[in-house]
Order: C-alpha cells, then sequence, then structure tokens
C-alpha cells in the first residue's frame, strides 16, 4: 500500500479536462454485450479495476472480449451461449459487479461462485439474494446468504411483483438482468427513482422495458442483440473537479463530455443551489445517454441541506459534498443516507473521521452528517481505507490545507479514475 504526499500551495486549478468514461455504463455495456447476440464495441470504456473486474468474470464464462485501453469489443454469444466457469468469479472490489452478475447467473442451469476482496465481504446481499430466490433462484453464502462468498444455482425463474425496500440502482438491476430470462413479467417498484443506465442499455440493445412513475415492468424471453456504444464522462469522478474548482480561488474549469443522465445530476443541483459559478453546455444529439460541457469557476458558497429523493441522485458523490460544505456560509445538513453504511467503507464514519483529522467541524448522525462552513483546513496524515471515493476527496482537501497532506492507501483511486492524479496536477496553477 503506497502513501502519496500532497503538498498544499494554494494553487488555482485552471484548463481542460476529460474525465474517464462512466463506471457504471461501463459495468453495463460489458455485461450487456456478453450477453447479446453478435458484437458490441464500446468506446470510452473506463479501464478502472472495477470495470476489469466485469471483464475477467465474464472472459470465465466463456465470453471472448478483446480490451485495448478504452476501446472494448464484446463477441456477445446470447445468454444461453454462456458456459459454467471452472473456477469462481472473482470481483474484487466491485459491489457492481458482484450484484448485477447475481441476477444474469440467477438463470443459468449451473452453480457459479462467487467472492471479491475484504470490502465487498463487508457488503450485505441478501437486499439482492432475497428477490432472486423468490424468482426461483437458490443462493448460499455466508451467514445464511448474507455476505460473500456466495454460490449462485440458477434456472427456471419466474417474474415476480417486487417492492424495493431500500433505493437501490444495483437492486433493480440485478432483478431486471433476472427478469429477462424468467417465464412471465418481473414487476418492481421503487421508494424513489434510482440511476437508470440499465433499463436505458435495455433498449439500446433492442430490448423491451417499461418504465412509469415508479415503477418499472420487464417481460422475459428477450433477445438481445449487438450494438455499439460511446460512453459519456462519469459525473461521480467529475464531481471531484466541480467541487475543487468552486471552493480553491481563482480557479477556472472546463469539463469535457460529462454525463448528464437526470437520474445522476444531484451533485449539480447542490452546486446551483449553494450559489456556485457553473454553466453546463448540453450536447444537441440523440445519444442514450445525454451528456455535455461544464464549466465551474470558484465563488462564494451558501450552506444548504441535502435530503430525500435527492439522495440516491448524488449517494457516490457525499463524500465530496461533505468537503464542498466546508467552504459554504453557515451549516451544511445531510441526511436520509444511511446508504453509505454499506459502501467500500461506512462512507458516513470515514468521511466525518478522516475530514476531522484536517481541522474540519464535522459531526456524524445515524443517516448522514452536519458540516459546519467557512473552515480553515490543516494538515496531517489521513486515510483512503481502500475506497476511491474517500481517497480523490481528501486530495482535493489537501488543495485548501495550510499544511501538507499525507494520503495513505493513495492506490485506491484507480478503481474508478486511474489518472486522477495526472488530471489534478495538469490543472494546477502555481
Amino acid at each position: 500500500m503506497s502513501a502519496k504526499t500532497l503538498k498544499t500551495n494554494k494553487a488555482s486549478l485552471e484548463g481542460e479536462i476529460k474525465v474517464p468514461g462512466d463506471k457504471s455504463i461501463s459495468h453495463r455495456a460489458v455485461m450487456f454485450g456478453s450477453i447479446a447476440e453478435g458484437i458490441t464495441h464500446v468506446e470510452n470504456f473506463l479501464p478502472g479495476e472495477d470495470c476489469l473486474s466485469t471483464i475477467s468474470c465474464f472472459r470465465k464464462l466463456g465470453v471472448v472480449i478483446s480490451q485495448n485501453g478504452s476501446e472494448v469489443t464484446v463477441f456477445g454469444k446470447g445468454i444461453d451461449g454462456l458456459v459454467r466457469p471452472e473456477e469462481t468469479l472473482y470481483v474484487g472490489n466491485s459491489g457492481t459487479t458482484i450484484r448485477l452478475m447475481m441476477g444474469i447467473l440467477s438463470g443459468l442451469p449451473f452453480e457459479t461462485r462467487l467472492e471479491g476482496d475484504e470490502s465487498i465481504a463487508r457488503r450485505p446481499m441478501t437486499r439482492v439474494t432475497i428477490p432472486l430466490s423468490e424468482m426461483g433462484a437458490r443462493i448460499a453464502g455466508r451467514n445464511n446468504g448474507e455476505f460473500t462468498p456466495l454460490t449462485v444455482n440458477g434456472g427456471d425463474l419466474s417474474g415476480i411483483t417486487y417492492h424495493l425496500p431500500v433505493a437501490s440502482a444495483q437492486v433493480k438491476s440485478a432483478i431486471l438482468l433476472a427478469g429477462l430470462q424468467a417465464s412471465g413479467e418481473t414487476v418492481i417498484i421503487e421508494p424513489v427513482k434510482t440511476r437508470d443506465h440499465t433499463e436505458r442499455m435495455i433498449k439500446q440493445f433492442g430490448g423491451e422495458v417499461e418504465r412509469k412513475d415508479d415503477t418499472v415492468k420487464i417481460t422475459g424471453g428477450q433477445a438481445l442483440k449487438g450494438t455499439s456504444i460511446n460512453i459519456p464522462g462519469d459525473i461521480s469522478s467529475a464531481a471531484f473537479f466541480l467541487v475543487a474548482g468552486a471552493v480553491v480561488p481563482g480557479s477556472d474549469i472546463v469539463l469535457k463530455n460529462v454525463g448528464l443522465n437526470p437520474t445522476r445530476t444531484g451533485i449539480l443541483d447542490v452546486l446551483e443551489a449553494m450559489g456556485a459559478d457553473i454553466l453546463i453546455s448540453p450536447y444537441d444529439n440523440d445519444a442514450a445517454e445525454p451528456a455535455g460541457d461544464i464549466r465551474v469557476k470558484y465563488s462564494k458558497l451558501n450552506a444548504t441541506t441535502i435530503e430525500g429523493e435527492l439522495i440516491p441522485r448524488l449517494i457516490d458523490e457525499i463524500p465530496v459534498i461533505a468537503l464542498l460544505a466546508t467552504q459554504a456560509e453557515g451549516r451544511t445538513v445531510i441526511k436520509d443516507a444511511a446508504e453509505l453504511k454499506v459502501k467500500e467503507t461506512n462512507r458516513i464514519d470515514t468521511v466525518v473521521n478522516e475530514l476531522s483529522k484536517l481541522g474540519v467541524n464535522i459531526e456524524a448522525t445515524d443517516d448522514g452528517m452536519i458540516i459546519n462552513g467557512m473552515q480553515s483546513l490543516d494538515g496531517g496524515t489521513v486515510s483512503a481505507h481502500g475506497d476511491h471515493r474517500i481517497g480523490m476527496m481528501l486530495s482535493i482537501a489537501a488543495l485548501l490545507c495550510e499544511n501538507e497532506v499525507i494520503l495513505e492507501q493513495s492506490e485506491a483511486v484507480a478503481v474508478s479514475y486511474p489518472a486522477f492524479y495526472d488530471d489534478l496536477y495538469q490543472l494546477m496553477k502555481k
């Protein structure tokens, strides 16, 4: 594990960068390309560790996948063409991989074993295994299937109507992927609308899925066809530079080709509510996923409350939003975000503990945090705790610190943004 020393020099950030391809869409492009019939070409794929885990799993299932940096070609063989893997499918640190994979494997007539790293071993899986078991899959694992390693025995699924107990795009997607293979209709009712990349991609591959208000329906037995996908930049990765541009004095940044899917743009709503100087220029095209350029400049900010239906639209951005709030006038409250406790780390406690080491006045609550604004940050030794979003947030925090920051486990950022530090240093102006 490596430690990186981040020396503060009060540099402003100026210039233009293109953030890497969207992680959620990259995962799904490989998955749908693998279960579709024919060739799928993927451009601007994110070659981060999580997405490479997805490629590895499908190769073990017999799919030929070529990858050259951000260019990927998947030689799909249809879902019935997947074969029983000779070894355990290892998902690394990727919750998206394991949960969506379970949906696919639940409909296949063989046994598969899944496991991941120590972080995955702590993340709850019953939210996925319960509905898949109701559909007919047989899933066993540690603590009655709550934790990995898991074994999936699939086949002969039946559609169900399922009320999601928590707003989770991963759970919804797993059920939809199982529903593609189930007899009859599968109906999912969400408490709050979550990111809809899976629904969009089903249509992109020639399938049909129906959305009305809080309900999603899919009919089993559909065959998907290979296609071409150009993945927009990941707004969750862009969020770190959006916040940096807003809080570091003198900054002026342009982020090119950022995904603007409305189920993911909560970070932009927060920035606008806090008074950030931000300009969004959407592209005028008919792409399956909307995208555009975003320009952000340093400005004075005001505190806000972040809660309710906004939370699923920015759940991955909350660590850096907490940093944003330290530079706003007033007290920012984040609530209804208990889901943060079951991410790569308990992100409520981790954000509070690590920012506190830098001198931030921040308080954890049962479902979020309270951050006092207009704070000066000191410096010190902090840790990413193996969590990519914590590592990147602390790296941006270092730009505001009076003294140097030593970031332990800095390699965690490679999970979703391998070139993060290259892009950060490119933007720094003395």
